[in-house]
């Protein structure tokens, strides 16, 4: 934990550091020395103390608290990407000396500020509904309602999720399906389960946990799954009414499961019968196609949540959002429901994804 608080502050202070350093060059009449050294000292400890107080603290004032530093902590990350790519800019037209250079200060501050503007309507907007068709050959006519990553608690307001499952019981699925990350922490635990267990479906609802379910508590997320209705699979798997199977692999990188218990999860399963894998990370697709999977549901990824972070993410996962074909089985990875931390998205729009198969 100690190393994790002194890389979080490195990094933070680092791009704060940089984002002041740009201003003070291009409006070095406004931002003085002082500036340069005392504002990312500023950031960078409002930002800790925000996201460690209000880990602890949910009333009163800390939700005030939680959404400013968390929002500041948004913001930094964009504008020091923009910083990077306006500085690189700006070594790239001096050697062409073009009579517009001195315009490059004001332009980059103008498109911090859009990019803001973008991304806080991006993580406050209602999540869509996106429709995936598919044809699967053996697999009886399903429509899928994907419940992934809605970080549910201090950052997301009971009437948002509400709302969210309004929009998803709409479109009347025959069955919810639960990737992880679902509640992080906070107030009103019960009464987000309880409009989990509330939404109605002809072959239930199942799920697998995600890596901050175990993080926040691995004894009190599963309390949370059976109050919110979701039988929960752990390397396990269920037979829906309709003849359907539905394999859950515990979360791949927190729990250090291997490709093989993939393969004997999903080889084990009647293979005359259609499959469902869920898995919270998507991990090893290919072994789940070779054993039998019929389709593959995974989450996690957020799309990068804030562009251009999805080309990081991009470093450890091979695939990171949208519909794929591994070996002739499909598999989708959503981009999630709300957020993590962090209440913006930027070009990585939320969903509510419903998978019409057949």
């Amino acid at each position: 934990m100690t190393a994790f608080l002194l890389l979080s502050t490195i990094v933070i202070w680092a791009m704060a550091a940089t984002v002041a350093g740009w201003l003070a060059c291009v409006f070095p009449a406004v931002f003085r020395k002082a500036f340069v050294w005392a504002a990312p000292v500023c950031v960078t400890s409002f930002i800790l103390f925000g996201i460690a107080y209000t880990r602890a603290h949910y009333q009163g004032a800390a939700h005030v608290l939680y959404y400013a530093a968390y929002i500041l902590f948004g913001f930094l990350f964009l504008a020091f990407c923009t910083t990077l790519f306006f500085t690189a800019l700006y070594f790239l037209m001096k050697f062409l000396h073009p009579p517009f250079l001195h315009f490059i200060g004001s332009a980059s501050v103008a498109v911090m500020l859009i990019v803001f503007i973008l991304s806080l309507w991006g993580g406050f907007s209602s999540p869509k509904v996106k429709r995936i068709p598919l044809q699967i050959d053996g697999m009886p006519s399903i429509k899928i309602a994907v419940l992934s990553d809605a970080h549910l608690g201090m950052g997301v307001s009971f009437a948002r999720f509400d709302k969210a499952m309004e929009r998803l019981e709409a479109e009347k699925p025959d069955v919810l399906l639960a990737v992880g990350d679902i509640f992080e922490y906070g107030p009103h635990r019960e009464q987000y389960a309880a409009r989990i267990k509330q939404v109605q479906t002809p072959l239930g609802t199942y799920g697998v946990l995600g890596n901050h379910e175990y993080y926040v508590g691995y004894g009190d997320s599963k309390d949370f799954y059976r109050d919110a209705g979701i039988t929960l699979l752990e390397n396990t798997s269920a037979v829906l009414p309709n003849g359907v199977q539905v394999a859950g692999v515990k979360d791949i990188h927190t729990v250090r499961v291997l490709p093989a218990e993939v393969t004997a999860l999903v080889g084990g399963l009647a293979q005359d019968k259609p499959i469902i894998l869920l898995s919270h990370t998507p991990l090893y697709a290919e072994e789940a196609s070779k054993a039998g999977a019929d389709l593959m549901l995974s989450g996690h990824t957020h799309n990068g949540q804030l562009y251009p972070f999805n080309y990081l993410v991009r470093l450890q996962f091979p695939r990171v959002y949208g519909l794929f074909k591994v070996g002739g089985m499909p598999f989708y990875i959503t981009s999630g429901l709300f957020y993590w931390g962090i209440p913006l998205r930027f070009l990585a729009p939320a969903e509510i994804p419903i998978i019409e198969v057949n």
